[in-house]
C-alpha cells in the first residue's frame, strides 16, 4: 500500500505579514515575490494540488502548478474583528482578550474561530487523507500549518503560539499507518 504523502507550503508573503498584522483576504506582497524571484521547486508525481480559499492561497498554489482545487478545510483561522489589526493595536484596545486568547487555546474573544476549534478542524482533515495515496500539495497558512503540527506531534495547545511558519516554507508529512513528521535535505525530493 502506497503512504499518503502531504507537504503544506505557507502561502507566500503578505502586506498584513509584513506588517505583522492579522490578515485580510489579500494579493501577495507583489514587490517581494518580484525580489525573491521564480519560485522553483522539484515535486514530481504530485497527485493533486490543494489550496484554501483565500485569494493569497489561490496566488501562490499557481506558481506551483496551473490546476488547484480550493479546499475549504485549508481557510485561515477565523480572527473575527481582529483581522488586520496588530498585535500593538490589540495591546492598547483590548489587551486582555488579547491575552485570554494567548494563554486559552478555546477562548476566541475575537468573534471568530478558537485555535482548538482550529485545531479539530485540520484534525479532522488530516483524517480525511489516510486513504489518499499519493503525494498531496497543500497551500495554506501559518496557523494551519502550526495546526497540523500539533495534531501530528500530539502538542499541548499551550505550544501553538511557539511555532514559526515563514512565507513560502514547507512542512512535509507523511501517512502510513500514522502521521508523521518527516524532515529532508534541501532540495531534495524523495523518490518515494
Amino acid at each position: 500500500m502506497q503512504a499518503t504523502r502531504l507537504t503544506l507550503i505557507c502561502h507566500a508573503r503578505t502586506i498584513a505579514q509584513k506588517q505583522a498584522r492579522f490578515s485580510v483576504d489579500e494579493a501577495l506582497d507583489a514587490d517581494w515575490l518580484r525580489r525573491r524571484g521564480q519560485v522553483e521547486h522539484g515535486y514530481r508525481n504530485v497527485r493533486q494540488l490543494l489550496c484554501g480559499p483565500e485569494l493569497r492561497t489561490r496566488q501562490t498554489a499557481a506558481l506551483f502548478g496551473d490546476e488547484s482545487r480550493v479546499d475549504p478545510a485549508l481557510a485561515d483561522c477565523d480572527l473575527g474583528r481582529w483581522r488586520g489589526l496588530s498585535i500593538d493595536e490589540l495591546l492598547k484596545v483590548e489587551p486582555q482578550a488579547l491575552q485570554t486568547w494567548l494563554d486559552d487555546a478555546e477562548a476566541a474573544p475575537h468573534g471568530g474561530e478558537s485555535v482548538a476549534r482550529l485545531c479539530r478542524r485540520v484534525g479532522d482533515w488530516l483524517a480525511s487523507l489516510e486513504t489518499r495515496a499519493g503525494h498531496l500539495l497543500a497551500v495554506t497558512h501559518p496557523f494551519v500549518i502550526r495546526a497540523a503540527l500539533m495534531n501530528v506531534l500530539g502538542c499541548p495547545a499551550a505550544t501553538f503560539n511557539r511555532i514559526d511558519i515563514e512565507p513560502l516554507s514547507t512542512l512535509e508529512l507523511r501517512f502510513n499507518g500514522v502521521w508523521r513528521l518527516r524532515t529532508q535535505e534541501p532540495d531534495q525530493e524523495s523518490p518515494r
